[in-house]
Parts: C-alpha cells; structure tokens; sequence
C-alpha cells in the first residue's frame, strides 16, 4: 500500500496526464504500481486465510460453550470484513476523487502499519491457545500437532496408497494403519474429497446485505433451526452451503426478471441512445439483497467447512483453498462472459451483452445463469451425499 500511495503522489513516479482520465505513464512506473498490486495480492493471499484459521484455534474444542461459538466467529469475521469494504467502498473513494489518490492509497498504508504494530505488540502479550494432544498408543498421529482421522469406508480405492508402519504391528492391532504415511512423505492426506463448490452503489448493496444478513442469521436462523435439527450450529455446513446455492437460483431469476422490465421500457420510448435511464438503481435492491443472503449461506459455511474438516496441520493451508474458489470462479466468469459476448455477437448482430446494453439482451444472459445454478445445485446435492464428516481420533486436552 505505501508503494501505491508513492507511485499516486511522488513527482517522478506518478505519471504525468495531460486530461482528466489520458495519462501517459513510463514503463517504470506502469512497473511500480503492478508490483504494488501484486504485493497487495500476496499479502492478503497469506493473510486471509491465516487470520481466520488463527482465530477460530483460540475456541477451546473441548468446551462445549466455545465449541458452539466457533461457528459464530466465522460468521462476525465475515461480517467484520463486508464492514471495512463498505467503509473503503465509501469513505476512501470520496477522498480519491475529492482530495487526492496519494491520500486515498496513503490513509488504508497507515491503517495496515497502525495494524502491524498492534500486530506485534499484541502478540507478546496473547495467550496462545496451546492445546497439547492426547491420544492412546495406537491412536498417534503421523503429524505433530495433528490429530489422526478415523478411516472410513468410502471410496475404499484410496486405501491402496496406504502402507502398514512398524508400530502398528508392535501394538497387535492394525486398526490405525490406514492413516496414510503417504501424506508425511508426499503431501498427500486420507480425507474424503469435498466439492462445495460491482462497482458503484450496487458495490455498497451487497455489502449493506450482508451486514444485514450475517446478525438474522446468527441470532435468528440458528437458534430456530437448532430446535429442530438438534445440530449445534443449527444446519451442518453442507445443508448451509446448499441452501445457499438454493438462493442464487432466485437471485438470478430477480437480475432477468429485472433486465426484462427495463429493456420493454426502452423500447416503448426509444431510450436506446439514453445515457441515463430513467428508473432508480434501487430496483437492483432486491437481487443483491439474495446476493448477500447467499453469501451468508455459502460463502461462510465454506469458510467453516473447509476449516472444520481439514487435518489440524491443514487448516490453513484449506483455508486459503476456500479462497481460492473465489479466484477460479471471477476468472471463469470473465471467460463465460468472453464466450457468451463471441457466440451471440455473430452476423452483425449486437449479442447479448455489447457496450450499449441497452441494445442487448443481458436478460438472457441472466437466464443462464440460473439455469448453470441449477445444474450447480444439483451436483452439489449428488455430491454432498457422498460425503462422510470428518472423525478425529484422539482427544484434546
């Protein structure tokens, strides 16, 4: 951030522009602010993921009061994020256009350095959470500080890779030989295989939505479905997840329905070469307020899944695997975009999604969309079946 902040304000490495949006930069100054961006990129990469694995390892699992609460963690986490976006999305834009874009890349540099040095001074003072494990002879773990997962018999084909070691033939029993020492040696681990799977003020709903949704749904849906399910955290993390898929469904069918009304408009008046459409943004309201509600669902339970069913040593290590989701799916977005804009964009025909959209057809796009979020749910739901919860062996002290 300080080399954003320094390309933006220095003489000599902000670029000098001749208009209000032509600026000619040199090709070392394109190079500075690239590498700026990429150092952002690589610290959240290491930082996200770490963060929230950090924080859910301070709940104590062997207390069945903290052990409730971690579910909750996630879920404030989440909303402390959506937080600051919205108040970056806001209050730094603002200072980007009205003072400056050095003060707006400098206040968030001074933020993380405020951060850094709370970072360290706080972490001589924290009391780690050390949970020292404890388990019978024959039920060690291959790892330090890991627990063993119990062996299941699903997709049995993967026991081939798992090799019989010496103490399990001192002990006289086999039992905890399917442990795989491939993971210690290769990397690999003997854990079922899990497929969860804006700009402007539309920018600032899905964010407000989720800042809406995350207290409904920790104080509300949790507590109400916990009654019935009898679940600690009131849905397991694949019913959350697939709910959450559910939703996306009618979030997409509201974006088309939308689209639709607003391209009948224009053609009953002529409003293809409008600039500015006269109907308020905030028809988009409700979309996004299903966006955000499947963020909750989704987003979170994953976040949780892929935390609660990881190896101990591997928590954050899936975490960041959480994430990385999110970086697939703009990427395959973008291509669905690129592919569906050359398909339809044949015979001098504007396609569904050109530059003036108000000459296309992005309701169809929308469409399918939905449909994909179907067929989405439905593999998801043929997988989740599959899947069996993660059991520890061991017990934690």
């Amino acid at each position: 951030m300080t080399l954003l902040a320094l390309s933006a304000s220095v003489r000599g490495m902000r670029p000098r522009c001749s208009a209000e949006d032509y600026c000619n930069p040199t090709e070392t100054q394109s190079a500075m602010a690239f590498l700026a961006l990429y150092l952002i990129a690589l610290g959240t990469g290491g930082l996200k993921p770490c963060v929230s694995s950090y924080g859910a390892d301070q709940f104590d699992d062997t207390d069945e009061k903290e052990k409730k609460h971690k579910s909750s963690f996630f879920n404030w986490f989440y909303l402390s994020i959506n937080i600051c976006a919205l108040i970056a999305a806001s209050v730094l834009v603002w200072v980007q256009d009205n003072v400056s874009w050095g003060w707006g890349f400098g206040i968030p540099a001074i933020a993380m350095a405020i951060a850094v040095c709370f970072f360290f001074s706080g972490n001589l003072k924290l009391q780690h959470l050390q949970i020292s494990l404890f388990y019978m002879r024959h039920k060690e773990s291959n790892i330090k500080g890991s627990r063993k997962i119990d062996h299941t018999n699903d997709l049995s084909f993967f026991d081939k890779a798992t090799v019989e070691i010496e103490t399990d033939q001192l002990k006289g029993s086999t039992d905890g030989q399917l442990i795989c020492v491939a993971r210690r040696k290769n990397g690999y681990s003997c854990w079922s295989p899990k497929l969860p799977h804006p700009t402007g003020i539309t920018f600032h709903l899905r964010h407000s939505s989720v800042i809406f949704w995350v207290p409904i749904y920790d104080r509300i849906t949790v507590p109400v479905t916990r009654k019935f399910t009898g679940h600690k955290n009131g849905l397991t993390q694949l019913q959350r997840m697939g709910i959450g898929l559910f939703i996306s469904i009618f979030s997409m069918l509201v974006a088309a329905i939308l689209v639709q009304e607003r391209l009948q408009m224009i053609k009953r008046h002529n409003y293809n070469e409008l600039k500015e459409m006269p109907m308020t943004i905030f028809w988009q309201v409700p979309q996004y307020f299903l966006i955000g509600c499947t963020e909750v669902f989704t987003f979170i339970g994953q976040l949780e899944f892929f935390y609660e069913q990881a190896p101990d040593a591997m928590r954050s290590f899936c975490s960041a695997l959480s994430l990385t989701t999110v970086a697939l799916g703009s990427y395959l977005s973008s291509l669905l975009v690129t592919i569906v804009s050359n398909v339809t964009a044949k015979n001098r025909k504007p396609g569904w999604i050109p530059d003036n959209l108000n000459y296309g057809h992005i309701d169809y796009f929308f469409w399918l969309l939905a449909a994909f979020s179907v067929l989405n749910l439905g593999v998801y739901v043929w997988i989740a079946k599959w899947y069996t919860y993660k059991r520890a062996v061991g017990t934690l002290r």
